[in-house]
């Protein structure tokens, strides 16, 4: 019996389509609190006094905190796994509360009362004063000389600034070249827009046990941030994962964890929540990076790639969050689409008077993507050369070295990827019959392509931990570190427990709520590693829990044990037909007999130092509206190297969310900043995001390239769905029009400035 490559229903789908799920706001105690923040109302300046009397003399208020009451300490709030080394952890440059406003709805004080509108009501109260500072917004006024200094620590406000080179020498390629190409590049800051906004609150269940409540894609990294941020030992810090409405990573911050448990701290242990408005949300908690690319190819003049060399400015905001690593992460992933070309790879992350950015889904690789994709767009036009030609004669092929680590890629499909997606979207006739187009209406097709990997390993420790426990009646209890956030990672780590033991998945009950205090650990839901690095774990403790589950049968029956195996949740022998025990009859002995048997759980964790490289390409057909300057996507299909795909169901669920994601980065979405720095559509009315009959059918296929460096074969998958959409398009359009768009989104008003420019 095989779990693995069918689609069983996903095992929350009735839980959560019947209302019966509960998220953190569904779990409401006795007494609770609510809290509001109270913000600053400019983008950068200091607070010269501030005055919380009136909101103290509001009927209701029960307390109000400033920043002369929080800990002096900076925390940081990334959520990446501890490091051992102390210049390679986190930037921590946030406190709680701050006399020192850094962006627009920056946080200088809270108040908390009985219900969430007198603590709303109390919040408006609070009057402060401040001192404005010139509000640094973009590259130019960030990096001028003699700017004014966001954090002391950073020095031109440079969070960070680092190279690689790898592969040759790319001054020498780019000299010797028959041809190079260069451009520049810009993509924007946009919002997760996850449906569930962000949520915790916190209690205390003893004198030194604070207990968190949050929507939070890492609950152990949050439990150690919480230390640090009130100076407490992580093991006094307790943090639950309800089930969540999505994150997208903007819940792999810790964004509201310390605060709810300086709250309930300070006021004995009284239950405390924040929950924030889809308005806060947009300005106080993070974004993606905006990234300014500066690029240069180097190819012979048939068409071989030879160096890449791209400099990268990445937009940080007013706090680190997970500040270069966004950059470094995509220059770290790069190398492994076109391994035969040298790259160099020039970094810039800096702070500015803007909400933070932090990870989200693609981690920086969406950006660079799109940089190296128009690149190789602009060499095909050069060449006047098939841009599919010239991206097949390049790409990785299995059995090829990456230059960024010298590690052989073992299994590399992305040639059958988009050998594949070049016929499911008739990729020769179309760009034929496409050519040359003149009339207000136009059609063109784009491709692009992307690597990227399956968890975080070297840059950080990949843990992961699994246990099953035999119930009473024979059903099986798997809890997994592995934090489900919508993505459908309960079903996955089910359906590969079911595998390993031949137990039947009805068999299985996933506890889907994880809890630092008693689930296994995993660093959390990020960097598309869940099922890779789960699965080793997870077949780790299944080899250990059938080894108990046959030595006490062996001991009951006097069958050897090696006579006898796990067969559809069976107990039997050599045969395969005799049945010795069926689970339920063996799970009673063991808790039951008077002599013999114990409870069988087994539990094991394993560390991943492995990181294959997965592959993704995208095909689009666009239509272009020359007078209204409008562009809709009419076909897309999104292909995936992913290795063997464990649910084909929630597989092509991930990649049409992915798509839709990536679509609305190129088309729509752009978050915008008035000359102060105030976000000006912090809503989902006026933020632009793609809507169902906005997108067209989504279409996808998979090639699946086993991997032999995990025991069921399987890479990441949930990330790369969003990052070759925006490339594609704007090569589409460019195929259609005549005109390349060197940034993004390709609304009416930028495509008009681009075909105003080329006399169109």
């Amino acid at each position: 019996m095989t779990t693995i490559g069918i689609s069983p229903n996903r095992l929350d789908a009735a839980a959560k389509v019947s209302g019966k799920a509960r998220y953190t706001e569904d779990l409401p105690m006795a007494g609770l609190r609510h809290a509001v923040i109270v913000r600053s109302p400019i983008a950068h300046g200091l607070v010269k006094s501030i005055d919380i009397r009136p909101a103290l003399d509001f009927p209701g208020v029960e307390a109000v905190f400033t920043y002369e009451d929080v800990p002096e300490a900076l925390y940081p709030t990334a959520g990446h796994p501890y490091n051992l080394l102390a210049e390679r952890r986190d930037v921590a440059d946030r406190r709680l509360l701050t006399s020192h406003v850094r962006h627009f709805g920056d946080e200088v004080a809270v108040v908390v009362a009985r219900d969430v509108l007198t603590a709303a009501k109390g919040a408006r109260l609070v009057k402060a004063e401040y001192e404005e500072m010139p509000a640094l917004l973009d590259r130019e006024s960030a990096l001028a000389p003699g700017a004014a200094l966001i954090h002391e620590h950073a020095p031109g406000n440079v969070l960070r600034h680092t190279v690689s080179e790898h592969g040759g020498s790319v001054d020498e390629l780019l000299k010797k070249a028959d041809l190079v190409v260069e451009g520049r590049y810009k993509t924007p800051m946009v919002q997760h827009c996850h449906m569930e906004t962000a949520v915790s609150y916190a209690y205390m269940d003893d004198e030194d046990h604070i207990v968190v409540v949050s929507s939070t894609q890492i609950p152990q990294i949050a439990r150690r941030v919480v230390g640090q941020a009130l100076g407490l030992p992580w093991s006094r810090i307790r943090v639950i994962k309800p089930y969540l409405g999505g994150g997208f990573g903007n819940k792999q911050d810790v964004l509201l964890e310390p605060m709810v448990a300086f709250l309930t701290w300070k006021l004995g242990g009284v239950p405390v929540q924040i929950a924030l408005t889809r308005e806060e949300c947009f300005t106080s908690t993070r974004t993606r990076h905006q990234f300014d690319g500066e690029a240069k190819l180097a190819l012979t003049r048939d068409g071989v790639f030879t160096a890449f060399d791209l400099k990268v400015w990445s937009r940080t905001g007013a706090y680190a969050s997970h500040g270069h690593s966004i950059a470094a992460a995509a220059g770290s992933k790069s190398p492994y689409l076109y391994p035969r070309a040298a790259l160099r790879y020039d970094a810039v992350t800096y702070y500015a008077n803007v909400p933070s950015a932090g990870a989200m889904r693609g981690y920086g690789q969406p950006q660079v993507t799109f940089i190296m994709d128009c690149l190789v767009e602009e060499a095909a036009q050069a060449l006047a050369m098939d841009p599919l030609e010239l991206r097949l004669k390049n790409v990785a092929r299995s059995g090829d070295v990456s230059p960024y680590n010298n590690q052989t890629i073992y299994a590399a499909g992305i040639y059958e990827a988009l050998t594949r997606g070049s016929e499911l979207i008739d990729w020769r006739r179309k760009r034929e019959f496409y050519k040359n187009q003149t009339g207000p209406i136009r059609r063109g097709l784009g491709v692009a392509c992307c690597s990227y990997g399956s968890n975080t390993y070297p840059a950080a420790v990949e843990l992961a931990g699994a246990r099953l426990i035999l119930n009473q009646d024979g059903r099986v209890t798997l809890a997994v570190g592995a934090t489900e956030i919508g993505q459908g990672a309960d079903t996955a780590m089910a359906q590969l427990a079911s595998h390993a033991l031949d137990v039947p998945l009805e068999s299985f009950h996933v506890v889907t709520n994880q809890d630092t205090d008693h689930t296994p650990f995993d660093t959390g839901a990020y960097a598309s590693r869940q099922c890779y690095t789960s699965s080793s774990a997870i077949a780790a403790a299944a080899r250990e829990f059938a080894g108990k589950i046959l030595d006490l049968a062996a001991l009951l029956s006097g069958v050897p044990r090696d006579a006898m195996r796990l067969k559809d949740g069976n107990i039997v022998g050599s045969d395969g037909e005799h049945v010795v025990f069926t689970l339920a009859e063996l799970a009673l002995q063991s808790y039951y007999h008077l002599d013999h048997g114990a409870p069988i759980v087994a539990e094991a964790a394993h560390k991943t130092r492995l990181n294959p490289p997965v592959y993704c390409c995208t095909f689009v057909e666009v239509e272009v509206d020359m007078p209204l300057c409008r562009v809709a996507v009419k076909e897309a299909w999104n292909i995936h190297d992913s290795g063997r795909i464990i649910n084909p169901k929630l597989a092509s669920g991930q990649v049409h969310g992915g798509m839709g994601m990536g679509l609305g980065w190129a088309l729509y979405e752009e978050m915008l900043l008035d000359e102060k720095g105030r976000v000006l559509n912090d809503n989902l009315l006026d933020y632009k995001m793609p809507a169902i009959m906005d997108l067209p059918d989504l279409d996808c296929a998979f090639v699946e390239i086993i991997d032999p460096t995990n025991p069921y074969g399987i890479r990441a998958l949930g990330e790369p769905p969003l990052v070759t959409p925006a490339p594609a398009v704007r090569n589409a359009v460019w195929h259609a029009t005549g005109v390349k768009v060197d940034e993004i989104p390709i609304t009416p008003k930028t495509l008009f400035r681009y075909l105003e420019k080329a006399g169109l």
